[in-house]
């Protein structure tokens, strides 16, 4: 995370209300290794928490007022109180994701009182690494650390903030993003049954690289996408009676395929072989096997953009340069949503350069533009700063 984030929030706190903060908090983005679509199908997933992230400096109230500033949107303000009702801003897009965490905090039962927040941040918006849920979760940690909130363990947190994506911004997301955000473990992946909400953390192995490139496509039909894309997999489930997609097993698929809509059929494929994928390469991180992680990454991309058609050119152009440089020894793929964000890749810390010089000298967006790279480390998940 950019050092200066902290510092950052802090000025923006003073100068919007005129005193200091006393707390600092921090949730992650994150960046998913494998398993995409798999989450709200009661699948698994495999992401880590990445060390890029949103701050929150914050100082309680005495009242029932919320306000709130955002530094890195020239310090637009909101406010609003948790007496009356919470209702979206179409004015400020970003305020409703705080907004919408309050709510389903006071709809969880939470007594909470008023308080006066700063955020800053540096997860790259509309690139697939879930600036929105690194968002979601700091604002929950922020009211979980003002008011001495224990009983909001991690994956209480998470599901609130997910709440607040699902019912207030409307992005039908699974519980990935702020699973890993909250739960995240330094130096680790975490493989997560999306059903359970258990969380195993895997080791990534010495001298490996998480690099991130961006294609500079910014993922303008992701939501709406998103939430077709699920009303096919729901179609799938309930045509083998299922009550999601992890339940249906290849053999099931293959014996029932024609009698499904060839489009649901492609995306019941995607997501039942992308399970299988995710365990198996559960099992070849753990073990530091990155030829075999890298043919498991490679057949899921394929898998994104044949069966789940959520990949575009540009994506699928970036995803093919990283993996010539970087051979047999780790693998691309894109990662998010879908329709443009990032690709990660895993490799070998030796490799960066010559992927860094392959990416540079090969991709550029369809606006021209170069990539932007981010080489990063498994992070922890969200907590205070001190």
């Amino acid at each position: 995370m950019n050092p200066q984030l902290p510092a950052i929030a802090a000025a923006a706190f003073a100068q919007a209300f005129g005193h200091p903060p006393t707390h600092r908090v921090q949730a992650p983005g994150r960046v998913n290794l494998i398993g995409e679509h798999t989450d709200y199908n009661d699948g698994f997933v495999l992401p880590c928490a990445i060390d890029h992230g949103t701050v929150i400096a914050a100082r309680a109230r005495g009242d029932a007022l919320v306000r709130v500033v955002a530094a890195d949107y020239g310090g637009a303000r909101d406010e609003f109180r948790l007496d009356a009702p919470i209702e979206p801003r179409a004015d400020l897009p970003w305020s409703s994701y705080v907004r919408g965490v309050v709510k389903y905090l006071l709809e969880d039962g939470v007594a909470l009182q008023g308080a006066d927040l700063a955020l800053s941040g540096d997860v790259p918006q509309g690139a697939g690494l879930s600036s929105s849920a690194s968002l979601e979760v700091a604002v929950v940690q922020a009211f979980k650390t003002l008011q001495g909130l224990a009983a909001l363990d991690p994956t209480t947190m998470a599901l609130i903030a997910q709440r607040a994506e699902n019912r207030f911004v409307g992005c039908n997301c699974g519980i990935m993003d702020q699973l890993i955000a909250a739960r995240g473990e330094a130096g680790h992946a975490l493989l997560i049954d999306c059903r359970s909400l258990q969380a195993r953390p895997v080791p990534l192995p010495p001298d490996t690289a998480v690099l991130i490139a961006h294609s500079r496509v910014r993922r303008g039909l992701v939501d709406s996408e998103y939430n077709i894309r699920r009303r096919q997999c729901e179609a799938a489930a309930r045509h083998f009676g299922v009550p999601a997609l992890r339940d249906v097993t290849a053999a099931m698929l293959a014996s029932q395929s024609d009698a499904l809509d060839p489009v649901v059929r492609r995306r019941a494929r995607h997501i039942v072989t992308e399970n299988q994928r995710t365990l198996d390469a559960c099992d070849a991180l753990a073990a530091g096997d990155l030829r075999r992680l890298g043919v498991l990454m490679a057949q899921s991309h394929a898998s994104m953009r044949d069966d789940f058609e959520i990949t575009v050119p540009a994506i699928d152009r970036l995803a093919q340069i990283l993996q010539d440089a970087i051979g047999v020894e780790g693998g691309a793929r894109m990662t998010g949503g879908g329709f443009g964000g990032c690709v990660v890749a895993l490799l070998p810390i030796a490799g960066v350069g010559a992927a860094r010089a392959a990416v540079a000298a090969h991709y550029r967006a369809p606006g021209g533009e170069p990539s932007e790279i981010y080489v990063c480390e498994a992070a922890a998940g969200a907590g205070p700063l001190a």
